[in-house]
């Protein structure tokens, strides 16, 4: 059963040899950072799959029994300094709970700074992020070493041998075809598809251009397969992602077509399959691309990459934007999009950052009324110009800053979905997961006149403008149903709970609001 859990291989003594006569061996992911990395493990967990492994996608945890896997993949992440912190520190948590399992290694941290990663452990191999196709070819190699009778160390020296072996090769994770793609999924109810990586930008503070290189783009015509081959599977939406979806630029004969170009031709060669946008750029939100977005099968949800209101710090971010541009981007959307959900990254502390700087910032937010703020603290990041940028923000400022902007975005969320309340709204429902609530608890009479204790299943799902609801029912993964929203909840938002809002389902989908 996809996503199972790697208790369904037998656990050997500390230190015997590993044998699979039994049941399958079971492969366990963590997986860190961002939306590229989530379809990227699906990918690799599914090349897994088909070569006769279990696969276990839920993060483990200090309180979890030890664990059965013979192989643990890391997928990192290096945006910022508590990301790779995070990362040593889950990989440690790995090496405990699966004592005899190798440990994979792979992500943009994993390019950037592959020996300190090998140095945690003998039985860590680092595989570098722009060898991260491999993954394609590794299970079914793996699956064939593990027949005979090995240790977690001969796994892991096993595994170091193969990547040596690409090393030389000069393999390379930018394909034309992107090599690791999948149609079904084990953690997600809502497909998605990497239709581009790496990004032709060098912001000051940004090290994801040295992990993941130049933007390369899916041509055209392989997102359309993948995308006819999910809406053939009966999948009601897919989610096209990126490093920097507005440089894509696919291929498509002797012609090559930008992001608004390729929804375009996509909307026009399939049939009812809805598509969502992963993060865009404020300044390619032109007339062009909002005359695409303004089509019924396209989400009204919106993430930009915003960073800063100030265009002094815009500057020395190296932004290719002004905050006026934010400004006319989401006038855009919202004229094509009726009260779309709009969120926003921004860095707080960026070194120079004035208190005048920082108002500004909060400014835009106010005006543009993001439905939700992604606010970071700037992290240092060595390699990058912005590493050795003076003057330096004080920790404690950044962290206020980064304290308001939190708190201004948990009522602007609260307010994004109390507009929407008694509304009915179309919605996908979500797989079920361990940290996710299993049921409603509600108090009934019984018959002696005393209370009684009623549990009924509790379902979450998705609605097109990305509002997180549970309501009460049990219903299919991968539905799409209509629901009415009911209330926000301000307590999950600001404690970082994934449901956001309560909903009821409704059963006449003719209520439900064209947004």
């Amino acid at each position: 059963m996809p996503g199972a859990a790697a208790t369904a291989c037998r656990r050997p003594c500390s230190g015997a040899a590993l044998r699979f006569t039994e049941v399958p061996p079971a492969v366990h992911f963590e997986t860190l950072g961002c939306k590229l990395n989530q379809i990227e493990s699906e990918s690799a967990a599914r090349y897994f799959s088909d070569a006769g492994f279990t696969v276990d996608m839920e993060p483990a945890t200090a309180a979890d029994a030890p664990g059965a896997a013979v192989l643990c993949v890391v997928n990192t992440c290096t945006v910022t300094g508590k990301a790779e912190q995070k990362a040593r520190r889950v990989i440690r948590l790995l090496l405990r709970k699966y004592e005899n399992a190798a440990v994979l290694v792979t992500g943009c941290y994993a390019e950037l700074d592959a020996p300190q990663l090998a140095a945690i452990d003998g039985r860590v191999c680092v595989l570098p992020g722009s060898l991260k196709d491999t993954l394609a070819d590794i299970p079914a190699r793996f699956r064939s070493f593990i027949a005979a009778d090995v240790t977690a160390s001969e796994c892991a020296a096993f595994l170091r041998r193969a990547v040596a072996a690409e090393k030389s090769a000069g393999g390379a994770v930018y394909t034309p075809t992107f090599r690791l793609a999948t149609d079904t999924f084990f953690t997600h109810s809502r497909a998605s598809i990497k239709i581009q990586d790496g990004c032709n930008n060098a912001c000051t503070y940004c090290r994801i251009h040295l992990a993941r290189g130049k933007a390369v783009s899916l041509d055209a015509a392989s997102v359309l397969e993948r995308v006819r081959s999910i809406e053939a599977r009966n999948q009601h939406e897919v989610v096209l992602t990126g490093v920097n979806l507005s440089q894509y630029r696919g291929s498509f004969g002797s012609f090559f077509l930008d992001i608004a170009g390729l929804l375009r031709f996509l909307l026009d060669n399939t049939e009812r399959i809805r598509f969502r946008l992963s993060s865009l750029y404020p300044e390619r939100v032109d007339d062009a691309l909002c005359e695409v977005i303004a089509h019924e099968r396209i989400m009204p949800h919106f993430h930009l990459s915003v960073q800063s209101g100030s265009d002094r710090i815009l500057t020395l971010m190296r932004r290719p934007y002004t905050s006026a541009d934010v400004a006319a981007a989401v006038e855009r959307l919202r004229a094509v999009k009726r009260n779309p959900f709009i969120a926003c990254d921004i860095i707080a502390g960026f070194p120079g950052e004035s208190d005048d700087d920082f108002g500004q910032t909060m400014e835009l937010c106010r005006s543009c009324r993001f439905a939700w703020i992604h606010a970071f603290p700037f992290s240092p990041r060595p390699g990058t110009p912005a590493y050795a940028m003076k003057p330096v923000v004080p920790q404690s400022t950044a962290a206020h800053r980064v304290r308001r902007l939190t708190e201004f975005a948990i009522a602007s969320k609260c307010a994004y979905i109390s507009s929407y309340k008694g509304t009915v709204v179309s919605a996908i429902t979500e797989q079920n997961r361990k940290d996710r609530k299993a049921a409603f608890e509600t108090t009934a009479a019984d018959d002696a006149g005393g209370a009684r204790t009623v549990r009924s299943p509790v379902t979450h799902a998705v609605t097109s403008n990305f509002i997180h609801v549970e309501l009460p029912g049990s219903f299919a993964p991968g539905s799409r149903i209509a629901v009415r929203i009911t209330d926000a909840l301000p307590e999950h938002i600001r404690n970082g709970d994934e449901c956001e809002a309560s909903a009821e389902p409704v059963y006449d989908e003719k209520s439900v609001t064209d947004l």
